[in-house]
Order: C-alpha cells, then sequence, then structure tokens
C-alpha cells in the first residue's frame, strides 16, 4: 500500500513541472544569497590583496561553496522537518516515503548530498562540467521515471515527490 493523502485517495506524483517550478523559486532565492555572498567575498579578498588567487575564482568558489552547502544542509532540513522545501510549498507539492518505506535523517542526507548537494561542484572550475551533467541526469530521470516520477536522488533516498491534497 502506497502513501495515503489526508482525504485516504492514493498519492498522485507531482509533475515534472511543478518540480522544476519549485526548484527555480528556491534557485532565485539562492541566487541572492549567492551574489551577496560574492559581493561581500569579492571585497574582502580586494582589500587583503588575494583577489587575483585562483585567476581571479576565489570569490565565485567562496561564495558558491558555501551557498551550495547551506542550501543542501536546508533541503536535507526542510524535508525532515516539514516534508517539503519553501519552493515545494508554493506549489503544493511534498516530499513522500516511496511506497513500503520510511523516510529516515540518512535517506533525506543522502537525497540532499546527490541533490541540491552535488551542484556545489558547479563553482569548482574543472569539475562543474560534471555538476551539470549530474543535474541533467536528475531531471532526465524524473521526466522518464514511470509511474512515480522518481529522480537519481529521489530513488536513492527511497522517497517520491507527491501533490498536495487539495
Amino acid at each position: 500500500m502506497g502513501v495515503m493523502v489526508a482525504s485516504g485517495a492514493p498519492a498522485v506524483p507531482a509533475d515534472w513541472w511543478e518540480r522544476l517550478a519549485a526548484r527555480s523559486i528556491e534557485a532565485l532565492v539562492i541566487g541572492v544569497f549567492y551574489y551577496i555572498l560574492f559581493i561581500a567575498a569579492w571585497g574582502l579578498l580586494r582589500t587583503v590583496g588575494l583577489l587575483d588567487s585562483f585567476e581571479g575564482r576565489l570569490p565565485g568558489l567562496f561564495a558558491w561553496l558555501v551557498v551550495g552547502s547551506g542550501y543542501a544542509a536546508y533541503d536535507c532540513l526542510a524535508h525532515y522537518r516539514h516534508g517539503r522545501t519553501f519552493g515545494k510549498v508554493i506549489m503544493k507539492i511534498r516530499l513522500a516515503p516511496a511506497p513500503g518505506r520510511a523516510l529516515t535523517r540518512a535517506d533525506l542526507a543522502k537525497r540532499a548530498a546527490l541533490y541540491p548537494g552535488a551542484m556545489v561542484l558547479v563553482g569548482i572550475p574543472g569539475v562543474n562540467l560534471l555538476a551539470g551533467i549530474l543535474a541533467f541526469a536528475v531531471g532526465l530521470s524524473i521526466l522518464i521515471d514511470r509511474p512515480l516520477q522518481q529522480g537519481i536522488h529521489d530513488k536513492a533516498a527511497g522517497s517520491r515527490v507527491i501533490k498536495e491534497a487539495r
């Protein structure tokens, strides 16, 4: 028997576009934090004379590592506490265990490490291509997996994203 929504009806998987919209909403907010940290790091490194370190990439690398790691931690914590992130709240979707499973903190940490945690690699020159390929693979796996529409990160954690009871 699968996860049931409040009305007792079977849980309906969230559409791919709902999941994309939720992540896009979050990306806008995360992007603001990134640019604030980038500007602060740029100013600090310029002041101490380290701006040219790593061919001038150090402020972006620092900002991306901090913001990306923070987003992965937030993703894990929000799903653990509430079953959803703020993007999922807006889109009226939530995380649920796959049929026959229960989600643990370790499952949610594994899910967040695969995505969005792996996106921390985007800030590292030379490794950023692998992070882009992983992000593409996650999105593609959601599109082709039927009927649960699980991404690679969902399969690893034993989770799925479902529509809220309306």
